[in-house]
């Protein structure tokens, strides 16, 4: 809250005679609406925005602004409980909030203020002339006329910031509650309702990421405005670091561009899901990182790794099948078995092309043969079972389940 301007009258001798303050009362309410014509008139904000009943109340605050003016220029009262100023700077400080809720600028109210006071010290300053107050007092009464309007727009700008803040905050509590009601489930009406609560327009759809802590702010720097922001903790995201999940809209069609700005952050992407179904994305993101493991130094899209991501749902029954279709190499030294199952990968990848085999594990095309006697001797005619190949080439293709 701002209080007494420099220059606004305090306590001593009236600065206008009885006479002049009356007649200037008496013409409150016609100087109250000339100035708000002024003020609807030069300030594009409030032209044409304001139906007959605001014009009304605005000019009721302007003519009570004014009376506590002629108040305190016809007998300024001693300090001593809610002197008559604060009582005008408080109303201005609700005037600002209230303007902000309104969805109008700074700028527009230092505008108001501008030119309500110069339309009103203009009808005012020819009563007092006409009335006979000698030019020092006139000039005086101009220096006391714009410092209580200085002192009423500084304090409407302190509540038309602390609105702002306000709005601020609650918008972000708001934004908050709709991510994680969004990541938990709810029915469409409800998920429509916090949208609208939250200011937050619906997109087609939401893409989820799981972005650590640590580089968070510098992410959302660089993603759409309306990304909504959850720390992983508020969902009981329990992983190796504290990660955050982001929920960015419609970045289906400008997937290439997320990953260039997630670069280097050891993100994990979820898929773009329909925005009413976000949690899909997430959950899916959560798999990801779970089955393949945290990223390294760039992000993990998991649309590159949807077969390993399907086939490797249920991560028990994914260990379960790798024990079974390899329990014929688990009495091998482990070296050993590594080096038949990651030729075997190979094999069955590429289709028995011997060459492929070779080039792939950089090792020559009799060592692959060597290798596969011995895998045969293991296996047995189950190569030649296309059940069994199915399993082994589900097992061997889809990352062990991390610890």
């Amino acid at each position: 809250m701002v209080g007494t301007t420099r220059g606004t009258p305090a306590v001593g001798d009236p600065v206008l005679p009885p006479v002049v303050v009356e007649d200037l009362r008496a013409q409150l309410p016609e100087i109250a609406a000339r100035t708000v014509e002024a003020i609807t008139a030069e300030v594009p904000e409030y032209t044409g925005s304001l139906d007959a009943e605001m014009r009304a109340t605005i000019a009721r605050a302007v003519e009570d602004a004014l009376a506590t003016f002629l108040r305190l220029v016809a007998r300024p009262e001693p300090v001593g409980g809610t002197s008559p100023l604060e009582a005008a700077t408080e109303g201005a400080y609700r005037l600002g909030r209230g303007e902000a809720r309104s969805g109008r600028t700074m700028d527009a109210l230092l505008a108001a203020y501008r030119v309500g006071a110069r339309s009103a010290w203009q009808q005012m300053s020819d009563t007092a002339v006409a009335s006979g107050v000698p030019a020092s007092d006139v000039a005086h009464f101009a220096a006391l006329v714009f410092a209580y309007i200085d002192a009423l727009s500084a304090s409407s700008l302190a509540g038309h910031a602390d609105e702002l803040a306000s709005t601020g905050r609650r918008r972000e509590q708001y934004r908050e509650q709709l991510a994680r009601t969004l990541v938990s489930g709810a029915s469409i009406e409800t998920l429509r309702e916090l949208a609208e609560r939250a200011a937050w327009p619906p997109p087609e759809t939401l893409t989820a990421l799981l972005v650590p802590a640590a580089r968070v702010h510098e992410v959302l720097g660089r993603l759409a405005p309306d990304t909504l922001n959850l720390p992983g903790d508020a969902i009981e995201l329990r992983t190796d670091v504290p990660l955050h999940v982001l929920l960015v809209p419609d970045a289906a069609r400008r997937r290439t561009q997320l990953l260039d700005v997630l670069a280097s952050t050891s993100a994990v992407v979820g898929p773009a899901r329909p925005w009413t179904r976000a949690a899909d994305s997430l959950r899916l993101a959560v798999r990801a990182r779970a089955l393949l493991g945290p990223p390294a130094g760039a992000p993990l899209d998991s649309v590159d790794h949807l077969a390993a991501l399907a086939v490797g749902a249920d991560l028990d029954a994914l260990a379960d099948l790798r024990r079974r279709v390899l329990a014929p190499f688990a009495d091998l030294p482990a070296d050993t078995a590594e080096r038949l199952v990651d030729t075997l990968r190979a094999w069955v990848l590429h289709q028995g092309r011997r060459s492929a085999v070779a080039a792939d594990l950089h090792v020559h095309p009799q060592t692959v043969r060597y290798r596969m006697t011995q895998v045969r001797e293991r296996l047995g005619d189950q190569l030649e079972d296309p059940t069994f190949v199915q399993d082994l080439v589900v097992a061997l293709t889809v990352a062990p389940p991390t610890a």
